[in-house]
């Protein structure tokens, strides 16, 4: 399993808004980068749902249930997009300065690629997120 995290304006789409919805496309990156992540996903591979531009917090866990595809918001073959389904709320959320602060964590792609909006974590990064959330994995 692999680990991942995924960027979202909460005015454009909140958590909140993922748990009513129960599923979402994953559509509209315009990166390479964000783009080859997407497409590396497997089913079943988790990724955290952090809070951009306002917040600035991972709130919740989700989970890749549909691999890429063709993204439907474009005809440019070139971008993808992922389906995921959310997997459990943190029970506090961890913000970016926590992120920054810890020792573990201030090298995540979350802090030295700040603008990418589908990134990578690793196992230990996703362990000790899942612990200062205050959740299990």
């Amino acid at each position: 399993m692999q680990y991942w995290l995924i960027k979202s304006e909460p005015v454009k789409y909140s958590w909140d808004q993922f748990l009513k919805d129960k599923k979402t496309s994953w559509d509209g990156v315009r990166n390479y980068a964000a783009r080859n992540n997407l497409r590396s996903m497997k089913k079943g591979d988790m990724a955290f749902f952090y809070h951009s531009n306002e917040g600035l917090n991972i709130v919740g866990i989700a989970k890749v249930v549909k691999e890429s595809y063709q993204d439907p918001t474009t005809d440019e073959t070139a971008w993808l997009a992922v389906d995921f389904a959310p997997y459990k709320s943190l029970k506090k959320p961890v913000s970016l300065e926590q992120v920054k602060k810890d020792p573990l964590l201030q090298h995540m792609q979350l802090v030295r690629l700040s603008r990418l909006s589908v990134g990578g974590v690793t196992e230990d990064e996703f362990l000790k997120i899942c612990d200062l959330g205050g959740v299990k994995p």
